[in-house]
Formats: structure tokens, sequence, C-alpha cells
């Protein structure tokens, strides 16, 4: 995907959280955001998937740990959503975690839990 091709659906992902978090307001479950920002990215004709596993391999080995993703965006971005009063270096750790893990370049974490939606919405580069 190109830096153009990057930046563009950023720029959506922010627009339909910005929509969602107009319509539905904070307060609500995590769960209820993610369906309602399944279908805001859908109707922008973007691709997603939610619930995205990603296995952890060490050294050739299976482990007996999956992760998920919670909405993976074009196959190449993941957003991690969260509905809390305060997002703490753990969530930054678990959106760094999954960009490494699934060999992803950029992710977004997600707090919609906010008054505006701007002030929940960070940015994470892989830079490998």
């Amino acid at each position: 995907m190109s830096k153009e091709e990057y930046e563009r659906i950023a720029k959506e992902v922010f627009f339909a959280s910005l929509e969602v978090h107009k319509i539905m307001g904070p307060g609500l479950l995590e769960s209820v955001y993610e369906l309602c920002l399944m279908k805001e990215l859908q109707l922008r004709n973007i691709f997603t998937e939610s619930q995205v596993s990603i296995p952890l391999d060490y050294k050739g080995f299976s482990l007996s740990k999956d992760f998920r993703i919670d909405i993976l965006v074009e196959k190449e971005i993941i957003l991690e959503l969260k509905a809390l009063d305060t997002l703490l270096p753990i969530h930054e750790a678990q959106i760094i975690s999954y960009l490494k893990l699934a060999d992803k370049r950029l992710g977004f974490l997600i707090n919609f839990n906010v008054p505006i939606i701007k002030s929940g919405f960070r940015r994470f580069v892989n830079n490998y």
C-alpha cells in the first residue's frame, strides 16, 4: 500500500470514528463502538475484518497464545478500540505489540469514552 493510500484510509478511519462518536456519544460498551465503526467504514466502501487472530510465533514455534485485533482495515491498518475513562501505558503496549506481531505498519488506538473524539484518537507507526 502506498503512503498516499495509507493517509487516505487513515483520514477515513478518523472521520468514521468522528461520525460514530457524534451519533452514539461516550459511555457505551466497546463492543457497541466496534460494531458501529465496522458499519460506518463499510458504508464508506472500506474493507474491514473484526476480531482478527494474531498467532504468537517464536523461533519457528507457534506458542499457545493468540491475540485479537478489534478491527483490521484493508488488511493493513490495525484499530484497537477502547471505552475507558483513561488510557494507560498497557493500552499503548497492546497496539504496539499487535503492530509488531502482525507485521503491520500503521495502527490507531481509539478511546470512545471521551467528550471529543480527537482527544481519544492516537496514531502508532511500526518502523520495523
